[in-house]
């Protein structure tokens, strides 16, 4: 069967030709705060493309460039500030953080007034994905995590059908893997959870309809696990010393050529 390639940067197009539509009609422009602690390159690519989204679709970026030394106290007062401050509507912690802040990650996160964060990454965002609620009380917030939301809405948004499917996800992090699992069990997925513990992984993924791979190493997936006419998402980015890459083109887990996939670096990112 030919792969189709799902591409992740048309349907950013398709979003944001939306957007640029629906913020002028807002009542106002919205503003989002992007913080940066310290200079991790990919933090600040990904510091770069936020910014930039905003701009083309009308939000206004407020970009907080932060030293690397900043204390626990002293982002936690900006945060809190940023929280009452009206003319600021959203708010985007950068992760990772730099090492002395790891372990505040999630009190800061918890910091951040859940009305303002965007990344829905809260606890409160959170546990509305344990409640299966197809569209909950219209009044209530309910928020979900932005790159697990991107796998599902690039899926939608190319007519592929989850509900009753068999989907396999690999990973757990509280990141993608652990929110995209409940998401699909809402989506009234069939669900297996595989991690770094979990035997007999290629049978579990030779089985599934539907597979998400949302880890950091790369080729863990081989290409002869997959069945015909399975879906194949990537989500994780993965660095490979490979010369061919920009003639080869579009990777993704050891260059699967099967039914639908998405292509490795383009545009989850982009998307969320």
């Amino acid at each position: 069967m030919t792969a189709r390639i799902l591409d992740g940067k048309a349907c950013s197009k398709e979003i944001e030709a939306e957007l640029k539509e629906l913020v002028p009609s807002l009542s106002v422009t919205p503003t989002l705060a992007l913080l940066l602690v310290g200079t991790n390159p990919d933090s600040k690519t990904y510091i770069r493309l936020k910014k930039n989204a905003c701009t083309r679709v009308g939000i206004t970026p407020q970009v907080h460039e932060l030293a690397e030394t900043i204390t626990f106290e002293e982002l936690q007062t900006l945060i809190i500030s940023l929280n009452t401050d009206q003319n600021v509507h959203g708010v985007l912690l950068q992760l990772p953080l730099p090492e002395h802040l790891k372990t505040h990650e999630e009190e800061l996160l918890e910091t951040i007034n859940p009305l303002k964060e965007v990344d829905g990454l809260h606890s409160h965002h959170f546990a509305r994905l344990t409640e299966f609620k197809k569209d909950g009380d219209k009044k209530e917030l309910r928020l979900q995590p932005c790159t697990p939301a991107g796998c599902l809405e690039i899926l939608a948004r190319n007519g592929i059908e989850l509900k009753g499917k068999d989907v396999v996800v690999i990973g757990r992090g509280q990141l993608v893997g652990l929110p995209l699992s409940l998401m699909l069990l809402a989506a009234n997925c069939t669900v297996t959870t595989c991690h770094s513990q979990t035997k007999n992984l290629a049978e579990k993924v030779r089985l599934a309809e539907v597979v998400f791979v949302g880890t950091g190493q790369p080729e863990m997936v081989k290409g002869d696990w997959i069945a015909d006419g399975a879906v194949v998402v990537d989500v994780g980015i993965n660095y490979v010393d490979d010369a061919t890459f920009r003639r080869s083109g579009n990777l993704i887990v050891l260059r699967i050529v099967r039914s639908f996939r998405t292509a490795q670096g383009t545009g989850l990112t982009r998307r969320t």
